[in-house]
């Protein structure tokens, strides 16, 4: 109170009380200072706390498990509890499984699985329409009773698409698929349906999350033979992610991705260049601006690290940085690649020329242009290729004509890379089939067993009719012999019932 009285104070008066108590008015005057920072720093934080995203549907949901579990402070809410707003369908019930001899560093959402003998069901009410991010989780599990190394083999089908098909998970550690799926109706059904009578399915864990609107767009560059072209409709394709590379970069955890997805490093998939080409880090204020990448696009530790193609002496090199990924043959993929100038000196100086599978994907690409004159601003391109042949995708960025011979040095650079999977024209993500085929070829062992029921109870029917007939049949025939006898010994009688009167 007495420093907002002095705070009121005139200017003369304050002077007064500054001569006489000098010490005390420069605590005051610190203790304002202090106060003020203070205020300044939690608006900014209100501010960015109010900016970032929060969506609209989230399901986080341990599977298994009979209690909550918190991974990168993320609650996955048992699905046994009511609180999970979730409904699984499993007319023959289902099995909770804890896993045995686990390594310590197992999360906990991997160490239980619900397993399914027969077809089940998750059904997740959604508030938004969209698209909306769905992660699955898998562990196979064993234990004393059932062992999922051997035993399990199943589909997945997600709202008619098929994401799984014969899956096994046929790998010996923990690991995510995840979809990318656009949701018209009020609700997201995941469908788990063992592929034959003698294996079980099974889920760790699931992600539903509604996804930010500028996550997907809608048009694409197509690339082929032929040249390029604008695709259009993307966004309600369903897509499984197949690759996150965060190029010359460290893996980056869903803890650091404000969508909680997880970016490897591009070592393994870089093909040439590797001579050429030099890790670019930066330390400064990645700018993102309206009508550019957003923060849910692309984190900052994709977009402060990069890799550049750098000449050396002045003289243009001739060999492009490629990245090759394997990928199945088939389908459509989206490629994605993230783009963020934090190497040059000045704008202008950078053009490039962009390449998938060989094919000039775009010319003389000019990342100031593109990032509106602002350096450190990210951006990204989106181009679809049909890989109806072949078993892998190369990416290239290389000099252009237009390549700037400056003091930078720089010929190209790219800091991000995702490669999506397109649905084919059956809605499906694993193979030429559909859901409705998968889910009409493997019935349920209920609607088996009532049919089998079905069919005995007719077996009994048909038997004991067949015996009544029989027997119909024999008392038939020894009636008409009594009949026959009678008509014998009284011949004029017209009725062998008649009462005869005294």
């Amino acid at each position: 109170l007495n420093l907002i009285y002095i705070l009121f104070l005139s200017d003369r008066n304050r002077m007064k009380i500054c001569a006489i108590f000098p010490l005390t008015m420069a605590i005051l005057y610190t203790r304002i200072g202090f106060l003020l920072f203070a205020f300044l720093v939690s608006s900014s934080f209100s501010v960015s706390v109010s900016l970032s995203f929060s969506p609209a549907d989230e399901y986080l949901i341990n599977c298994g498990s009979d209690v909550d579990y918190t991974v990168d402070n993320r609650v996955f809410v048992s699905d046994a509890s009511s609180a999970s707003n979730v409904k699984l369908f499993s007319p023959e019930g289902s099995i909770a499984l804890q896993g045995e001899y686990l390594s310590p560093n197992v999360p906990q959402i991997y160490r239980t699985a619900r397993i399914f003998a027969r077809q089940a069901k998750y059904e997740l009410k959604v508030r938004e329409k969209g698209t909306h991010m769905v992660r699955l989780h898998f562990n196979r599990l064993n234990s004393s009773k059932i062992d999922l190394r051997d035993d399990a083999e199943f589909h997945v089908t997600v709202n008619g698409h098929v994401l799984l098909r014969n899956f096994s998970g046929d790998y010996d550690e923990s690991r995510v698929r995840e979809f990318l799926i656009w949701v018209d109706a009020g609700e997201v059904v995941i469908r788990l349906i063992p592929s034959r009578d003698s294996k079980l399915a099974f889920v760790n864990a699931i992600e539903v999350i509604s996804a930010p609107e500028d996550l997907i767009a809608d048009t694409a560059t197509s690339v082929s033979h032929d040249g390029t072209g604008k695709l259009n409709g993307v966004a309600k394709q369903a897509m499984e992610v197949m690759y996150r590379i965060n190029v010359g970069g460290r893996k980056v955890t869903p803890f650091n991705d404000t969508l909680w997805r997880t970016w490897v490093t591009d070592d393994e998939y870089l093909k040439t260049g590797d001579a050429s080409s030099e890790k670019a880090y930066f330390t400064g204020r990645i700018k993102y601006r309206p009508g550019g990448a957003s923060r849910e696009v692309g984190p900052d530790n994709v977009y402060n690290t990069a890799r550049v193609a750098r000449r050396s002496n002045g003289v243009v090199p001739r060999v492009v940085l490629s990245w090759d990924f394997p990928v199945s043959a088939g389908y459509k993929y989206l490629i994605r690649m993230h783009f963020c100038d934090i190497a040059s000196k000045s704008l202008g100086m950078l053009y490039f020329n962009i390449y998938i599978n060989g094919e000039l994907a775009y010319g003389d690409f000019d990342i100031s242009y593109a990032a509106d004159n602002v350096l450190a601003s990210p951006y990204y391109i989106d181009f679809v290729v049909d890989a109806t042949s072949g078993s892998s995708i190369t990416v290239s960025v290389g000099p252009s004509n237009k390549t700037s011979l400056g003091e930078d040095g720089l010929d190209a650079i790219l800091n991000g890379v995702e490669i999506m999977k397109m649905n084919n024209s059956l809605g499906s993500l694993d193979g030429f089939v559909s859901a409705d085929t998968i889910l009409t070829s493997c019935p349920n062992r209920r609607n088996l067993s009532i049919l089998i029921a079905m069919m005995a109870f007719m077996c009994i029917f048909m038997s004991f009719y067949i015996a009544t007939q029989r027997k119909k049949v024999r008392d038939d025939y020894g009636w008409t012999k009594l009949s026959m006898d009678v008509r014998q010994d009284n011949p004029k009688s017209g009725n062998q019932f008649a009462s005869t009167q005294p």
